[in-house]
This record gives structure tokens, C-alpha cells and sequence, in this order.
């Protein structure tokens, strides 16, 4: 049993690169098929390819530090630049998600998840698996209470509208 162990411990330090893109890539299959589920206009693709090019940029990014970054004395390498890049394509790519009709806005929460899967991604593509997994855990489960919330609000808005046009 021991030897399994020390076999296992083994090949996922060996591999643990691999294991964060496949991890990042099951996670925003999970958030995208979320958004599916409910019929919005980004979903398990999109999600997916999200978390996944996010990990993967990170990875390279930290990677690059251990590999490149004592090619030359005075070279200082930042792991987190290309993370703080993919923020700045998240923020671009979620803008044109947003719709606006009069009043109406369409498309912000889709946005919005589309940074949050880009987080997902980069806290995978660092290793931090344990935070990333709570927060995902978090977020749904506040999001179902944000929208039993909504539905709930929603529902008394429609009945008061009913009385007023009715009286």
C-alpha cells in the first residue's frame, strides 16, 4: 500500500501540470453547464475554454520564471504578468456579452462568469486548488440564495403591478 502511495505521490508531482489543466478544464465544463442549463448565451464551450487557456497562460507564465529566469543576472521575471493580461482579455470579452435595450440590460451575470471562470483557471494554473474548489462550492451556493432571492422579489413585483392595474 505504502509503495502505491509513493507511486501515486510520484507521478502527480511529475504530472501536476497536466492535472491543473484537466482540473481547470472539468471546473468550467461545471460553470458552463450552468449557464446552458439556463439557456444564456455563453456556456459549457465557452466556459471550458475559459478556465482552460486561463490555467494553461499561467502555467506558462510561472513556468517560464523556473525555466528562463536565470538566463541572464539581472533579468527579473513576474509569474503574474500574463495573469494580470488575461484579466484585462476577460474584461473585453465579457463587455461584448453585455446588451443594453432601453432599460434593459442583458448578458452582465453571463460577463461577470466569465471572469469568474477566468479566475477559476488562474487559481488552478497556480496550484491552488483547495481555494478555487471552495470558492466555486461558495459562489453557487450563494448564487442559488441570489436567485430564489430574485425569483422571489420578481414574483411581488408582478403581483403588485396586477393590483394596481386592476384597481
Amino acid at each position: 500500500m505504502t509503495d502505491l502511495i509513493a507511486f501515486l505521490s510520484s507521478f502527480f508531482s511529475e504530472y501536476e501540470i497536466y492535472f491543473r489543466i484537466f482540473i481547470s478544464a472539468f471546473l468550467g465544463l461545471l460553470i458552463g453547464f450552468d449557464r446552458t442549463h439556463k439557456n444564456k448565451p455563453a456556456g459549457v464551450k465557452t466556459y471550458t475554454f475559459v478556465t482552460v487557456a486561463s490555467a494553461l497562460i499561467t502555467i506558462v507564465s510561472i513556468e517560464s520564471v523556473v525555466v528562463y529566469g536565470h538566463m541572464h543576472e539581472r533579468t527579473m521575471m513576474d509569474p503574474m504578468r500574463l495573469a494580470a493580461q488575461i484579466v484585462s482579455g476577460l474584461g473585453f470579452l465579457g463587455a461584448g456579452l453585455i446588451m443594453k435595450t432601453g432599460f434593459e440590460v442583458k448578458g452582465l451575470t453571463s460577463a461577470a462568469m466569465i471572469l469568474f471562470a477566468g479566475g477559476v483557471g488562474i487559481g488552478i494554473g497556480a496550484g491552488f486548488y483547495g481555494i478555487v474548489i471552495f470558492t466555486i462550492i461558495t459562489a453557487f451556493l450563494f448564487i442559488r440564495v441570489g436567485g430564489w432571492i430574485e425569483k422571489r422579489e420578481h414574483d411581488k413585483l408582478i403581483v403588485k403591478e396586477d393590483k394596481d392595474l386592476s384597481a
